[in-house]
């Protein structure tokens, strides 16, 4: 014999309520008693009934008390890179203190696939970590019609943006890395295209790169290296595939095999400097005694190995993003920098 499976009728039969009463038990708790509240769930757990269906729920009360977070790369990063984790701890913190959950949308797939993603998702609002222009994901996220926010990349006309000034940040961390008396620069570079290849470049590309955080940062490069009176297309350029400590090392290998070797490696990120640092220790190069090594973010690793680097809050700005799709309409402080010079890149002798 099939038993049948509770309903929201049942539990009002039970409890002697109309069905909408119970219905207020579960999304409009404060137009009930607590006694009768309490005495609403406490039969829904003796008949076995689990409440209202999630999406129903939310298909009746316009909204699923979400936020996605669009990431552009796949799940795992999420919890393995530092500045993923920072940022991710931000926008949960607003999200924790709005009373909203937080849903990861991994987006590291053919751009049909990620644009379902999007379609489907269950979300109030998104947010975007550093996706490449003219990606399909831009105009999903536009059609839902829900508040969103870019971080990092790109910048859209009339969206809301999160981001430092990576242009003028760069060019900052290569004027003191040249003025050490460091000539010969190379570059450990984030992605620049939506194909993701580990590759050789001479020279800062002479297209703009799909991502705005890469296109700036190479432009703050070559702004510093032709104030000091250098040709930025003789920069030698390494892109990764992945940001990770491994990638920064096979750049740094790959690197120092060119001619004239460099004497200073900007590195897009601490992760990727760390990694070089590892293959030049196991190279029995000194730093910065043979090479100098600069990072970007500012993360405690960076601060262990004495890296000079680029400091920003991400965690920071992960709060500031959740906050603007959380309250429309709202401001937030542009994000800043800061040069943190430390031993890596100390003038040569």
């Amino acid at each position: 014999m099939t038993t049948r499976r509770p309903t929201l009728a049942t539990v009002a039969e039970r409890v002697g309520v109309t069905a909408m009463t119970v219905s207020n038990a579960y999304n409009r708790p404060g137009k009930l008693s607590a006694e009768l509240r309490e005495r609403i769930l406490d039969a829904a757990r003796d008949l076995g009934y689990p409440g209202p269906h999630p999406v129903a729920r939310s298909l009746r009360q316009g909204s699923t008390g979400a936020v996605g977070v669009v990431l552009g790369e796949s799940l795992s990063y999420a919890f393995e890179d530092p500045g993923a984790v920072a940022f991710l701890g931000g926008v949960a913190e607003s999200c924790t203190a709005a009373g909203r959950n937080l849903l990861l949308l991994a987006t590291r797939t053919p751009a049909a696939d990620a644009v379902a993603v999007v379609r489907d998702a269950a979300v109030d609002a998104f947010i975007l970590w550093s996706t490449p222009r003219g990606h399909p994901l831009l105009s999903a996220v536009a059609d839902r019609a829900l508040p969103y926010v870019v971080h990092g990349s790109p910048r859209l006309a009339g969206v809301p943006y999160v981001g430092i000034d990576n242009r003028a940040a760069a060019r900052a961390l290569a004027a003191h890395v040249l003025a050490g008396g460091y000539r010969r620069l190379a570059v450990i570079s984030f992605p620049l295209g939506l194909r993701r290849r580990d590759r050789l470049l001479t020279g800062v590309p002479p297209r703009r790169p799909a991502y705005q955080v890469s296109a700036d940062r190479l432009a703050g490069y070559a702004d510093a290296a032709t104030a000091a009176g250098l040709d930025p297309a003789r920069i030698p350029v390494y892109e990764v595939a992945r940001n990770d400590r491994a990638h920064g090392r096979d750049a740094a290998a790959a690197l120092l095999a060119t001619r004239p070797r460099p004497t200073a490696i900007l590195a897009m990120s601490d992760e990727l400097a760390l990694g070089a640092l590892a293959h030049l220790a196991d190279a029995g190069r000194g730093v910065p005694a043979d090479l100098a090594v600069a990072g970007w973010d500012g993360t405690a690793g960076s601060r262990t190995a004495g890296l000079t680097t680029v400091g920003q809050s991400l965690h920071a700005q992960g709060r500031d993003c959740a906050h603007l799709v959380l309250s429309p309409g709202a401001m937030v402080p542009p994000a800043d920098w800061t040069l943190l010079v430390r031993g890596s890149t100390a003038p040569r002798r």
